[in-house]
């Protein structure tokens, strides 16, 4: 792959049939925000890219749509009656921007009687890349046959059922020739886009500690370690790749658990040990996070940062070195958190709610004192996990980038469903302005969902799409 060229990154999504979409086709800028009323098909578009995510990472496919409610007979469109086999099944898709130019990437999925990948279809550079056809229902295989180029046009062996051959093509082709080698090349651009995904879902109450026991990994698509993340090919003898290197088996995921325990996950219950890693990592970034809550906060903001988190003490009585914009941090918080400063496990502490992982994140109010962010309300507490996400990374993030490639030539999509739930008008147009600046660096995309379209008026580069009109 070209690194020197643009970044990866998926510009279309199609839903051709997938709940109550039929033939939508979805084009997907830097900045795309998905308006409608409610049972417009607004969730139901971010579901299906997450499930390509998931699959884009080497994840089997019942692991992909596990998180769907209803299971995947909810993914089924609308209405849509059995054949003579009583099979019934949906289909999604995407194009990926790169290197390459456009590659298209299409899905043909049975959800009853049996879940599995029936047909798969990759195009770019004017050929037809990888096709997959269910050959033999009896056999938990598909017929594979890819691009060659060579001696023989093409190439066909049996590929599994239940995962991405795209993601799986280069532990089988050998890159001999010119066919082969673009192959290779789409293969590794669709995986890399779709494996930049981080689902993002801040959750107030598990952020505060009173939703109950987290999951781990949140309840996003990102998080190796998590229930439900991105862990390239977990396990299983067929998906142990995703082309980038993507498959760990599951002793590998579970020697990471307490890495990943350092990286904010989905939920954002574990933020002050992130913030207290970030704050201290880069000054910039944590002034430009405690301007944006500002912004978005009632009332004075002097500072934020994390502190030690001492029993019985909360409010005005918090008490540690100060972490303010600047980002310089009390060496009693570096203490407190060693792991999320170091690459560590961090999250030995994160139980669960921003109290509890021996450390706290406070606001300073100037004259008015210090106040626990748990205390904020709901619309400020996904404000502030929100726009600690779009100035951060993967590094920062539980989830599973191509390792291969640097960073510098990777594009993250953050996907928020919901993403002005609980705020205010003026909070979420704060957020979508600070996702603006950060899209026009180019390492950060937005797809996200919203209620009232109007928070994007006039800024540059948004782009609102209105479903169900």
């Amino acid at each position: 792959m070209n690194s020197d060229s643009e970044r990866p990154a998926v510009t279309e999504l199609r839903l051709s049939a997938f709940k109550a979409h039929r033939g939508v086709v979805l084009p997907l800028g830097p900045l795309t925000l998905l308006s409608g009323g409610s049972g417009s098909g607004k969730s139901s578009a971010l579901q299906a890219y997450e499930i390509l995510a998931r699959l884009g990472s080497g994840q089997s496919l019942a692991r992909a749509v596990r998180d769907v409610a209803g299971g995947p007979s909810a993914c089924v469109p609308t209405g849509a009656r059995p054949d003579e086999q009583g099979r019934r099944g949906f289909r999604i898709g995407c194009t990926v921007s790169g290197p390459v130019g456009p590659v298209s990437l299409d899905l043909a999925v049975q959800a009853e009687p049996e879940l599995r990948i029936v047909g798969e279809r990759l195009t770019g550079g004017g050929e037809t890349l990888l096709t997959t056809a269910l050959t033999d229902p009896d056999r938990p295989a598909v017929q594979a046959a890819w691009h060659t180029a060579g001696a023989t046009p093409v190439t066909r062996a049996p590929l599994p059922d239940d995962r991405l051959g795209t993601s799986l093509l280069p532990l089988r082709v050998a890159g001999k020739t010119a066919g082969q080698r673009l192959v290779l090349a789409a293969a590794e651009q669709v995986v890399v886009a779709l494996r930049s995904a981080f689902v993002c879902d801040p959750r107030p109450e598990v952020m505060r500690g009173t939703g109950g026991a987290r999951a781990a990994g949140g309840a996003g698509l990102p998080g190796a370690t998590g229930a439900t993340g991105v862990a390239g090919g977990a396990g299983g003898s067929a998906g142990r790749g995703s082309g980038v290197r993507g498959g760990r088996g599951a002793g590998a995921g579970k020697a990471r658990e307490g890495q990943d325990e350092g990286r904010l996950r989905s939920s954002c219950d574990n933020l002050p040990a992130v913030l207290a890693r970030t704050s201290q990592e880069c000054a910039r970034r944590h002034a430009v996070l405690v301007a944006a809550v500002r912004e978005a906060c009632v009332g004075p903001v002097d500072g934020l940062r994390a502190v030690p988190r001492q029993a019985g003490v909360t409010g005005a009585g918090v008490t540690a070195s100060r972490m303010t914009a600047s980002g310089v941090a009390g060496a009693g918080v570096a203490a407190a958190v060693p792991a999320a400063g170091r690459g560590g496990t961090a999250g030995a502490q994160s139980g669960g709610g921003l109290g509890e992982a021996g450390v706290q994140v406070v606001l300073d109010r100037g004259a008015l004192g210090e106040m626990p962010v748990e205390q904020l309300g709901d619309g400020e507490l996904r404000f502030l996990a929100l726009a600690l996400v779009l100035l951060t990374g993967p590094g920062v993030l539980a989830m599973d980038p191509a390792g291969e490639i640097p960073s510098a030539h990777q594009q993250m999509t953050v996907m928020a469903d919901g993403m002005d739930r609980c705020m205010d008008r003026r909070q979420a147009r704060e957020l979508v302005s600070l996702a603006v600046r950060m899209a026009e660096r180019g390492h950060v995309r937005l797809l996200g969902t919203v209620r009232d379209p109007s928070v994007a008026e006039g800024l540059p580069g948004v782009q609102v799409l209105h479903l169900g009109a």
